[in-house]
């Protein structure tokens, strides 16, 4: 079997089997050595790399795997990093939560071990958190990082390391890069500091939920409408994951009183045991959610994915069918009601912003601008979201963000997506429009026939392993070398390379820079209105295309009819890109 391995990559897998590794490991190095060659090659072909989510990978033995001992060296490596960035400290500080996935205690321990070893103080939630509350908890105890334990939406496979600076955001560049390049000079793992000092190590819990509750609650700008519609029938899931405690607490405190939970995905399971993937984005994993809907008459679904930072809704349509939204629409309504309210309230100075991706609906922008309200736009990751907020929040005044990925962040206390303040709004938004006799679905419609009818779709390929990987980047070569210059019988007018921070303009023939960092995407813009997004994903072994179509959409025209145009026109373009 050894004759179909790169030597390299047995060179590194035989490391495991000398080195201080558990028996465990190196039983199952040794199994994949002799049995499963292609298995082995993608456990050690490279390390486990901080992308656009951290650190995320399947478990298991191997470099390319999360286990004990790459969070280990991977945490070695940010600590090492921290007491370069502040050397004057002493002690650093580090908040650490876990969401409810196999192992996530268990790596948040080994994390806290590591860093207390180094002598930092340690701030570990005593039990499970959401993503959000991490964030929070980093800027109100002051600490200069924080480790969120956590592979967000990814099937019961995987695991992840979200890494996060001073200011409660993930980190970007050169953060993130420069503590992969203090992990790469640990070249073994006993240079990982393992034996944890307890005295350095403090649980927190819920005196910190409810500050962070306490703050979300402060968001409220419809409390009249809430004590008029607190009846709203709200069924709620986790997914089995950690939004079960926080969530219906902070919707209690909003002050609705019929709000139904789904017990049977209200037990934290790392298994997911009710659902195909814990993915909001997914019909399958609200179906649960929806038939408890259907036999309570309910008006809203809500459910958080496993570390409740994001939410998927699901709401009735005229003839009083559940149907789900897609983040793009969501964030229109957020937003959309938001800026309203602000307005209503007299809160617009002229100075407010909202923030959102280059690959979510353009009729953020749209509402937006018709509020005389700041639109800025970033790379696709809710860290640059938050990067944008820092750069501009001395001068201006930060309202909301979203993408189309299903996260939502409201008020800028925490700096990363935030599934618990967000489904305070949606049932906050949809017990003010229930006072102007509107549905949400009737909302939605209001917001498209004022900027257009927006629709968007997705394609996402997976392609595993490291052939997978090597034919993502060969279709983005492709791409690039050879790229469309007709879509669907639209031209193309404009292509905006963002790895090359260059636009170029077909029809004109010029070019000009992109003034953002740079990213391996692709957006081609047509003559029509519509446009083609390509990226790799940088947390899934994934190449994903988006597409966003408009059409005018006036009070006499048909939703349903208009819909369907628009799903037609996406039809089009999957056929003519060969996508299926």
């Amino acid at each position: 079997m050894n004759q179909t391995i790169d030597p390299k990559i047995l060179e590194r897998a035989r490391t495991w089997l000398t080195g201080p590794f558990d028996e465990a490991t190196k039983e199952a190095v040794k199994t994949m050595m002799e049995n499963n060659p292609a298995e082995l090659t993608d456990s050690f072909y490279r390390d486990l790399e901080f992308g656009t989510g951290g650190l995320r990978g399947i478990m298991g033995a191997g470099t390319n795997r999360m286990n004990k001992y790459t969070v280990g060296m991977a945490t070695q490596g940010l600590a090492n990093y921290l007491k370069k960035m502040f050397p004057h400290l002493n002690p650093v500080k580090m908040a650490i939560s876990h969401d409810s996935r196999n192992n996530s205690s268990y790596f948040a321990n080994i994390v806290a071990e590591v860093l207390s070893a180094n002598g930092f103080k340690v701030f570990l939630f005593d039990g499970l958190r959401p993503t959000p509350e991490l964030s929070f908890a980093i800027r109100y105890l002051g600490c200069q990082s924080g480790v969120m334990l956590t592979a967000s939406h990814n099937p019961k496979e995987y695991n992840g390391y979200k890494a996060y600076w001073d200011d409660g955001a993930q980190m970007i560049s050169p953060h993130d890069f420069n503590v992969i390049a203090e992990v790469q000079k640990i070249t073994s793992v006993e240079d990982v500091l393992w034996n944890g000092n307890p005295a350095n190590i403090q649980l927190v819990g819920s005196e910190i939920d409810k500050v962070y509750l306490d703050r979300i609650a402060a968001l409220s700008l419809s409390p009249e409408s809430i004590a008029r519609h607190h009846d709203l029938k709200i069924v709620y899931t986790p997914l089995h994951g950690c939004g079960r405690k926080l969530v219906p607490e902070i919707l209690q405190q909003y002050g609705f009183t019929n709000i139904h939970v789904v017990e049977e995905q209200a037990v934290a399971d790392g298994n997911f045991p009710t659902v195909r993937s814990p993915n909001p984005e997914e019909h399958d994993a609200l179906n649960m959610g929806i038939e408890l809907a259907e036999k309570l008459n309910a008006d809203l679904v809500m459910a958080t994915d496993p570390d409740a930072d994001r939410v998927g809704i699901a709401i009735r349509d005229p003839q009083k069918q559940m149907i789900l939204l897609n983040g793009n629409q969501t964030a229109a309504l957020i937003v959309h009601y938001m800026l309203t309210r602000w307005h209503e309230l007299g809160r617009l100075k002229g100075n407010e912003f909202i923030v959102s991706t280059i690959v979510t609906s353009k009729i953020l922008s749209e509402i937006a601008h018709s509020f005389s309200v700041a639109y800025f736009e970033c790379l696709t990751g809710f860290k640059y979201i938050a990067d944008v907020i820092r750069t501009k929040e001395k001068e201006m005044r930060y309202i909301v963000g979203g993408e189309e990925s299903y996260g939502y962040l409201i008020g800028d206390f925490v700096r990363d997506k935030d599934a618990v303040s967000a489904c305070a709004m949606i049932a906050e938004m949809t017990a003010w429009a229930a006072d102007r006799g509107l549905s949400l679905f009737n909302l939605l419609s209001e917001v498209y026939h004022r900027y257009g009818f927006y629709k968007e779709g997705l394609i996402s390929m997976t392609k595993k392993g490291k052939t997978g990987a090597d034919e993502i980047q060969q279709m983005m070569v492709g791409y690039r070398e050879n790229p469309p210059l007709t879509i669907n019988g639209s031209p193309v007018l404009i292509i905006r390379d963002y790895q090359l921070q260059e636009e170029t303009d077909l029809s004109a023939r010029a070019k000009k820079a992109i003034l953002l960092p740079k990213s391996n995407v692709l957006q081609f813009l047509l003559e029509d209105g519509s446009c083609i997004s390509v990226r790799p994903s940088g947390t899934e072994p994934k190449i994903k295309f988006y597409f966003s179509v408009r059409n005018d959409f006036p009070p006499e025209a048909s939703y349903e009819t208009t819909e369907r145009l628009l799903e037609d026109k996406i039809s089009g373009i999957i056929d003519s890109l060969h996508l299926r």
